[in-house]
């Protein structure tokens, strides 16, 4: 009972540390991304319009704007967890850190790298934080809650989101390019490849639960609001 106490206690801990250190590593790709001036992703392209039209920075307007969307999950009856209030809080300190540290960068030679680094460190990041399992950040609730009320497909939802956000950053000034681009193509591939790679084992212990028709599936530890991995293609991002 000790021995698995403890294997217990571990494997929290190790989720714990996968959750902070994948919305730190988070908001310093999100950091890296402007500071490669060469086209942000979508949410941030909104964030940094609202900087410019409200001269708050951008890691305070990503908190805001995620404790916003947060609110919008109470009519979509969604249930936030540990890592969903974490998400609104960590991510947007983390960027402003980063930014306060890497200044800005002259010429291609160095901003390329740096929105290559951020887009790869942006997959690793949504790796971590997703195989921690404590639940979704608020704008990925907000799209799984949209679908459930609506019916309509998580793809047709997310992008619909994801164009409104960009074209309203657009207009408030938010940066659109390259990165854009490349961000859109790559971040798919790279989460579902970083969610392999750190996927946790199941702590010693754990209750087993059958589903209807199907194989038995490891019972998540009480108190917590895990999120399933997403399938092929359609990895769950935490921003």
């Amino acid at each position: 009972m000790a021995r698995t106490t403890v294997r217990s206690t571990t494997h929290l801990t190790r989720r714990l540390v996968q959750l902070y250190v994948g919305l730190t590593l988070y908001g310093a790709s999100s950091a890296l991304l402007v500071r490669a001036e060469l086209g942000l992703e979508p949410w941030g392209v909104l964030h940094q319009g609202l900087t410019e039209l409200t001269g708050i920075s951008i890691g305070v307007v990503s908190i805001i704007v995620g404790a916003v969307v947060l609110l919008l999950w109470i009519p979509l009856r969604q249930r936030p967890g540990l890592g969903t209030v974490s998400n609104v809080f960590v991510v947007g300190l983390a960027m402003d850190g980063t930014l306060a540290v890497v200044g800005d960068l002259d010429g291609f030679g160095f901003r390329i790298p740096a929105m290559v680094l951020g887009i790869v460190l942006n997959g690793a990041a949504t790796g971590l934080y997703i195989a921690a399992r404590f639940g979704p950040g608020p704008r990925d609730g907000l799209m799984t809650g949209l679908h459930r009320v609506t019916g309509r497909s998580i793809r047709l939802v997310r992008t619909a989101i994801e164009v409104a956000v960009v074209a309203t950053g657009f207009v408030l000034g938010g940066s659109l390019g390259a990165g854009t681009v490349l961000y859109a193509l790559a971040i798919g591939p790279l989460a579902q490849f970083f969610l392999r790679m750190f996927a946790l084992p199941s702590p010693a212990g754990a209750g087993v639960t059958t589903a209807p028709d199907g194989p038995s599936t490891t019972a998540p530890p009480a108190g917590f609001a895990p999120v399933a991995a997403p399938a092929p293609g359609q990895a769950i991002l935490p921003q």
